[in-house]
């Protein structure tokens, strides 16, 4: 079954978002109510989330009509696999990353209660990921793209004022300091990963998950370790007398982190992590849900704070929109003069800013160039203009994409 590659990329997005949401209020409601110790919680949470994981892998490699039953969910993926050599240094980033950020996160959790307040801080991250872009990818942000990023941003920072109407200055600094740099490892090397080819084949996002899950509940082991010594008898103690709760937390955690890394291989990270910020969206109906079965759940706030909250999450929804609607793909069809070397021509194309993808093909043309912009006027003239001063071109034509379909 085939889908248009924008739908599947935002449905993949959203998807993970409300998972991750739900996730979220899971935490917040055991952390209040059954497990207190967010150390305990974190520790026995990863003990059951990397076993889920190794047996859900298993069971996903299992053959299903020549392919497997994983392919369901991530189309790339065969079975579980070992790692390749070139996947191990990004794994290992990615792991230390998601420890660093998922450590913060519990403490964090332990200090809100309203898991929307949570979610809306680690939206900070977006920022993060604009200024790595900008300094590390050749397709730097465009202006509409910060914009958007922007507006996205300071929604969630609306979203983020708890009801009561204070900001806890300490939970704040874990988040710019803590949680959000390890976020910005996680996504750009689970990224990075994503868009690797093993075995002439785009990564998929399960294995992915795996071994990046893996090599996190190590670190997560060693930090805790460091920070608060031996609790691991506590946390077996946990796990035998909240399994449900636990296991039920890592099955949601497995499919949202699957879905958001299968989504960062369609698009950048910064765009795909603005895209999951409606999670604050669907955090506070979960948020009043559980409320009503734990009244004293949720403190109770004036009505000019939650109309606060609510704009926050109306600047989110519009800046998403935003996204989805602005974007421009183009293939430029180029046939280079006789006698130029095709590899010079090959470099100096790369080399424009809105570039992503450049092929040499054999044919009535040289050479097929992929083009990305989110404003089709200043963009389209920028890159024509720079296509123009290359002297080894003879012609081109611009064909913009109008759909793109991609195996669901």
């Amino acid at each position: 079954m085939r889908i248009r590659k924008k739908y599947l990329f935002y449905t993949l997005a959203i998807v993970s978002s409300i998972a991750y949401s739900l996730e979220a209020s899971i935490d917040s409601v055991v952390l209040y109510k059954i497990i207190e110790n967010p150390w305990v919680y974190c520790l026995s949470f990863f003990i059951v989330g990397i076993s889920f994981t190794f047996f859900a892998t298993l069971f996903l490699s299992i053959p299903f009509k020549n392919k497997s039953i994983g392919s369901l969910i991530d189309p790339s993926f065969k079975k579980i696999r070992i790692l390749k050599r070139r996947e191990i240094k990004y794994q290992i980033v990615a792991g230390l990353g998601n420890a660093v950020a998922t450590m913060g996160y519990f403490i964090i959790v332990s200090i809100f209660i309203d898991s929307s307040v949570v979610l809306s801080f680690s939206q900070f991250v977006i920022l993060y990921l604009l200024l790595i872009e900008s300094l590390a990818e050749k397709n730097a942000p465009t202006l509409a793209e910060i914009q958007s990023s922007v507006m996205v941003t300071f929604g969630a920072l609306l979203g983020s004022i708890s009801l009561s109407g204070e900001i806890n200055v300490d939970a704040l600094l874990i988040v710019l300091f803590v949680i959000n740099p390890g976020w910005v490892l996680f996504a750009t090397y689970n990224r990075k990963l994503k868009l690797l080819k093993i075995d002439e084949k785009l990564n998929d996002s399960i294995n992915i998950r795996f071994w990046n899950l893996t090599f996190t509940t190590i670190f997560v082991f060693a930090g805790i370790f460091i920070l608060k010594g031996n609790i691991i008898y506590e946390s077996i103690y946990a796990i035998k007398s909240n399994f449900s709760w636990l296991l039920a937390g890592a099955i949601i955690t497995f499919f949202s982190v699957v879905l958001f890394v299968r989504a960062m291989g369609m698009g950048k990270a910064s765009i795909t992590q603005a895209v999951r910020a409606s999670s604050i969206i669907f955090s506070l109906p979960m948020v009043f849900l559980i409320s009503h079965f734990y009244p004293d759940f949720i403190f109770a706030g004036d009505t000019i704070m939650m109309l606060i909250k609510i704009i926050g999450i109306i600047l989110v929804v519009l800046g998403v929109i935003s996204f989805a609607l602005t974007e421009v793909k183009a293939y430029i069809f180029i046939k280079a003069k006789t006698g130029h070397p095709i590899m010079e021509l090959f470099n100096d194309i790369w080399k424009i800013k809105g570039i992503t993808n450049v092929a040499v093909v054999a044919g009535t043309y040289d050479i097929i160039a992929k083009a990305r912009i989110r404003t089709l006027g200043k963009g389209y003239e920028r890159i024509i203009r720079d296509m123009e001063k290359i002297r080894g071109i003879e012609n081109f034509e611009w064909q913009s994409i109008l759909k793109e379909w991609e195996e669901i």
